[in-house]
């Protein structure tokens, strides 16, 4: 949601200096204590409005024992749910003014500041007030409570959708509801109803009243609140509409009837429905809108990343890249207690939110358009490849890809094994998540994580038996660069001090792959032969003799048939998408931690890795196994170094 904002330098003063006799709360925190100022944060101001009806969730995000007055320091502090933690956030009691006024969000009460303090606190959690302009309601009744949020938009909203909200908010769940503009627009909009598009409300109650002249007549009312304190419904059920007078006086009271211009409106349920376009319903837990019983659900939480170039794959539509996102193993152990139809089947709800996205905004980001994927896997360990998605039809989905901070889903499945995919619309884009799965009965989830292995033992260089022409010629380069060390005269194939250094080494093999056309290199480093020297070098003096070079160059021939079988458009280089392929090909397992540090390693801006960073690479993990098996005694796959040995 939209709203216009003003650019105007204010002047942060202190309580005191604002007014004489400041209070934190005055008489109780209620939501006509929420006045929206001149900043575009009305989706946020909807939700502490709907935060204001539960009084054991709104005190531990506002800590109801602090005052002006006794102990008295200057600070306050607030607590928000932030990806999965509770943290605690400190402001001073400077607040941003003009004329002596409150510029931002403020109280109706003159003298009251927990309001204006708490939206302190949430900017400083993102950064700055700036970060808070504009924005999905969600996000704030998430923030305050660590729920999970379900959408629905009024035109495929379920027929029980009144008794849905009744029960969500005697729950403690929060609720709110927005018009979507008819036309793009950065600005809210009042129609001649009153209410305004492109803007967020708070849903603050739902009754069903008896009509005093109509005996059989009862009539659904919800009482929305709109957080700029003023601007409302003027249709039926309005502040001086004459359907009032069709209530009783004990009905009206219930209903806490009253006419003031405060932002907070009363209106019947069909024109609810026919007004607004979205309700977002934050529950502590998923089980509001089931039945009458109340369930302890199960929550799993895994936080991950999309990395460029390695794990950010894009949606289904991107085939060539989609396996590589993220995977997660959901194991869905115990079927519900009153099944639908007869049928044995397991509810969990799925809600993958993209992290840090607002606090990132000044540097120039956006919300990702997200979305997930489930499949139905059968006892599968490792990260599923190209061809399970090819081959496989998803169980199930998000309803579609969106650029929220949060895409929730409820599902119905049968008891088993699945496998949920995260992602961006688009490939190549990068940013971190957190997916979590909320279950009725028992579920795991974790990321399936291959786990880090060699498929052989690395051997020792040998000797390779018969030589073929191209092992002659390579000979003959050899010698010719291997000279005396000292003379620089060539030495025979037996010489004793026929050895080549990194330099040398550089020469032969640059010499040898130029002559291949169809492998795009910019040549190898001096820094790239040290590692292979190191590898092969077995005498430890720092050079190659003819049967260790003979070793090294089998393996780099080797590699470049695997690296020419992922050069599919034939450009000398492979995609880094790829390089996870290529490198399980070489015969290595790694985990998803490690192919994201080889990707930012050895790709290049367009994320294509060539030919001797590949073998770079290669070289590394070669290396690292062998290093690794040396120190691996008992064999358990575990070592312990001292400073020496690790240096």
């Amino acid at each position: 949601m939209y709203c216009q904002c003003l650019y105007i330098s204010p002047n942060c003063l202190r309580n005191l200096e604002i007014c004489d006799n400041p209070e934190f709360i005055v008489g109780g925190a209620s939501r006509t204590d929420i006045c929206q100022g001149d900043l575009g944060d009305c989706w946020l101001l909807a939700a502490i409005a709907s935060l204001t009806l539960n009084d054991k969730l709104l005190y531990r995000v506002v800590p109801h024992e602090q005052s002006f007055s006794e102990g008295y320091a200057g600070i306050f502090h607030f607590q928000f749910w932030h990806y999965g933690d509770w943290v605690d956030v400190v402001v001073d009691d400077r607040i941003p003014t003009i004329n002596n006024q409150l510029v931002f969000t403020k109280s109706a009460e003159r003298n009251e500041f927990w309001s204006a303090l708490l939206e302190k606190a949430y900017a400083k959690l993102h950064g700055s007030y700036e970060a808070l302009k504009g924005g999905n309601t969600a996000e704030g009744m998430e923030d305050f409570t660590g729920g999970v949020t379900e959408f629905y938009e009024m035109k495929e909203a379920p027929k029980e959708l009144y008794k849905i909200m009744k029960k969500a908010l005697e729950r403690g769940s929060l609720m709110g509801c927005s018009i979507d503009s008819l036309v793009p627009a950065r600005f809210a909009t009042r129609t001649t109803t009153g209410l305004v598009t492109g803007h967020a409300y708070s849903v603050t109650a739902v009754e069903e009243c008896k009509q005093s002249q109509h005996k059989e007549s009862k009539v659904r009312l919800v009482r929305v609140r709109n957080p700029w304190g003023q601007v409302e419904w003027n249709g039926p059920w309005s502040d001086n509409s004459k359907e009032w007078e069709n209530l009783s006086k004990g009905e009206k009271e219930k209903l806490q009837h009253q006419n003031a211009e405060d932002g907070e409106f009363w209106m019947s349920f069909e024109d609810f429905k026919k007004n607004y376009t979205k309700i977002e319903i934050c529950n502590m837990t998923p089980d509001a809108l089931e039945d009458d019983k109340l369930h302890k659900w199960t929550v799993s939480v895994n936080e991950g990343h999309w990395v460029r170039g390695c794990s950010a794959g894009g949606c289904r539509n991107y085939p060539e890249t989609f396996w590589t996102n993220p995977q997660y193993r959901l194991r869905l152990l115990e079927e519900d207690d009153d099944p639908e139809d007869d049928e044995e089947a397991c509810t969990f709800v799925v809600a993958l939110m993209q992290k840090n996205r607002r606090r990132e905004r000044k540097l120039g980001a956006n919300l990702f358009t997200i979305g997930f994927s489930i499949y139905e896997m059968h006892g599968n360990k490792q990260h599923m490849q190209k061809e399970f998605f090819m081959s496989s039809t998803f169980k199930a989905r998000s309803r579609a890809y969106i650029n929220l901070r949060e895409v929730t889903q409820r599902f119905r499945l049968s008891p088993g094994e699945y496998v949920i995919v995260p992602s961006t619309y688009e490939p190549h884009q990068e940013g971190e998540f957190i997916l979590r799965v909320f279950s009725e009965k028992r579920n795991t989830s974790e990321e399936i994580e291959n786990r880090i292995e060699a498929d052989h033992p690395v051997p020792a260089p040998a000797s390779t038996g018969e030589e073929s022409e191209e092992d002659q010629q390579f000979l003959s380069i050899f010698q010719h660069i291997a000279g005396d060390v000292s003379t620089g005269e060539p030495l025979s194939a037996g010489g004793s001090q026929m050895e080549i250094s990194a330099n040398d080494l550089k020469d032969v093999l640059n010499k040898v792959v130029s002559k291949y056309k169809d492998i795009h290199t910019d040549g190898f480093s001096r820094e790239s032969c040290r590692s292979m020297i190191a590898l092969m070098d077995m005498d430890g003096k720092g050079r190659l003799n003819l049967q260790e070079f003979r070793h090294l160059w089998n393996k780099v021939k080797q590699w470049q048939g695997i690296f020419k079988c992922y050069d599919f458009d034939h450009t000398g280089t492979i995609s880094s998408y790829e390089m996870r392929n290529a490198i399980n090909d070489a015969g290595f397992r790694l985990n998803n931690q490690l192919y994201d540090i080889i990707t930012m390693r050895y790709a290049n801006e367009n994320m294509h890795i060539d030919f001797d960073s590949f073998v770079s690479c290669l070289v590394r993990l070669e290396g690292m196994f062998r290093a690794f098996q040396a120190f691996d005694q008992g064999g358990d796959g575990t070592i312990r170094l001292n400073v020496l040995e690790v240096s």
